[in-house]
């Protein structure tokens, strides 16, 4: 009898247990599902972007900001974005006065006369380097500078005289507006102001121009040199090259800056962030010729005073 009561004691103990490892195990799960310990962690669902953005400005950015907003869209459907042109000073005229979100220029914004710097924030999105470009026929591929600054100032007028064809010098220019001629004149002419020649407003028109002008000679950035339509200049015997440009033996480069009125909205954060990504920054730059800033060893400042990093 003694022995059956034991019995029973010890398997309503047992059943107790099982009942209270049951219900621990439930609460074990609740509490799991509750606070995420011992599950794996539920990943947030990406918000989706939606809205519209309109960038003006530099032409030299064009090739770039086009190709990053037309990956950028694929991925964000409900996103438009409009990439135009028209130079340095129209993108930051356009963006201080509120009618584009965008401001792309090749220069700072402290360096143009009349625009509110103070009321714009820079995000510098990639480095651009740039080089006098001529005909194939001119016959050259490198230059001195104070040679080219005589050709730009009209003191040279044949490419007879630097051992090239006889051909009559022809200028092709980028209006005052434009970052990519504040760029050259500064860091290639030394800032003498060019003779008059041919004015066009967008780099795509300058290439065709010289492409088709015998004798021709204007300047692009290195995204232009995709072919052998024109003939980027050497200059002091030095290559205008990425390599060239990233360890500041190149003269001739600038930020690209994207400015914003004030703070980016969040449509705007979003495409910097994709133009600062790893992707944008190692491959879709290289591939249309542009430079990483994280891989200069050299910076300027707005006075274009340069020092090693």
């Amino acid at each position: 009898m003694k022995g059956l009561k034991n019995f029973s004691l010890f398997a309503i103990l047992a059943a107790f247990m099982v009942i209270m490892a049951a219900c621990g195990g439930s609460n074990t799960t609740a509490k799991s599902e509750k606070t995420g310990d011992n599950t794996t962690p539920k990943t947030e669902e990406k918000k989706e972007l939606s809205g519209s953005l309109v960038i003006s400005g530099s032409s030299a950015m064009q090739p770039l900001v086009a190709a990053a907003a037309e990956e950028f869209m694929a991925k964000n459907p409900k996103a438009d974005i409009q990439v135009n042109a028209g130079g340095s000073g129209t993108g930051l005229s356009q963006v201080a006065e509120g009618s584009v979100q965008i401001g792309n220029s090749d220069v700072f914004a402290e360096e143009k006369e009349g625009i509110p710097a103070d009321q714009l924030k820079d995000h510098k999105v990639a480095v651009v380097g740039m080089t006098a470009a001529v005909n194939p026929k001119v016959g050259i591929k490198d230059i001195k500078k104070e040679d080219l600054i005589k050709v730009f100032t009209g003191k040279i007028t044949n490419w007879k005289e630097l051992g090239g064809a006889d051909q009559k010098i022809v200028l092709v220019n980028r209006p005052d507006s434009s970052g990519t001629r504040a760029v050259f004149n500064k860091f290639a002419l030394d800032g003498a102001t060019p003779a008059e020649g041919i004015t066009e407003d967008s780099s795509n028109t300058v290439k065709k121009i010289i492409s088709e002008t015998d004798g021709a000679i204007g300047y692009l950035a290195f995204s232009y040199f995709t072919d052998n339509a024109v003939t980027p200049l050497a200059l002091d015997g030095v290559e205008a090259t990425a390599e060239n440009v990233q360890t500041g033996d190149f003269p001739v480069w600038a930020y690209e800056h994207s400015y914003t009125k004030g703070e980016p909205d969040e449509l705007s954060q979003a495409f910097f962030d994709f133009l600062m990504s790893d992707d944008v920054q190692n491959n879709l730059l290289k591939e249309q010729g542009y430079l990483p800033v994280t891989k200069m060893q050299v910076e300027r400042d707005a006075q274009g005073n340069q020092k090693n990093l």
